[in-house]
């Protein structure tokens, strides 16, 4: 069984990430969205609310798993039997930086990353950009799925 996981704070998540999430699906049995819980950082949903939106955008979709981590992705990849790491890629500078985080992995941990580049017209959507919008009283609904828009009253 191909298993990878789908890291990532999904806050939220976005049309960008149902876009690698949809086309990655003939490439693997399963594929965890993983939340990942960070401290420190300072959200603007909850993680029930995040896991939410992400369960009810796929909630037709057997091959997803829906679920939370916090620690290293590569220790919560072992814990789960998990061979692959997909990411998306959106421009040069996330490749770089993400070849960087891939390279560690694999000497860390054996676990390969899949990248998958994002389709143009989504390659522009970032979380950071959905939640200013939304902070700013704007309309994001383009850039998101239903799941949220419907959630957060756009």
């Amino acid at each position: 069984m191909k298993k990878a996981v789908f890291p990532g704070s999904f806050d939220p998540i976005t049309l960008g990430h149902l876009d690698i999430i949809k086309r990655s699906l003939p490439l693997f049995d399963e594929i965890v969205i993983a939340i990942g819980i960070n401290a420190k950082k300072n959200y603007m949903f909850s993680i029930e609310e995040r896991k939410k939106f992400i369960q009810n955008s796929f909630f037709a979709e057997e091959k997803i798993i829906v679920e939370t981590y916090s620690g290293l992705t590569v220790d919560y990849c072992k814990s789960i039997q998990a061979d692959f790491i997909l990411r998306g890629l959106r421009n040069p500078a996330d490749f770089e930086f993400e070849k960087a985080i891939a390279q560690t992995n694999r000497k860390l941990s054996g676990i390969e990353t899949v990248f998958l580049l994002t389709s143009a017209d989504t390659s522009f959507i970032s979380s950071s950009i959905v939640r200013d919008i939304v902070r700013n009283g704007g309309d994001a609904s383009s850039l998101i799925p239903d799941a949220v828009s419907n959630s957060i009253n756009l």
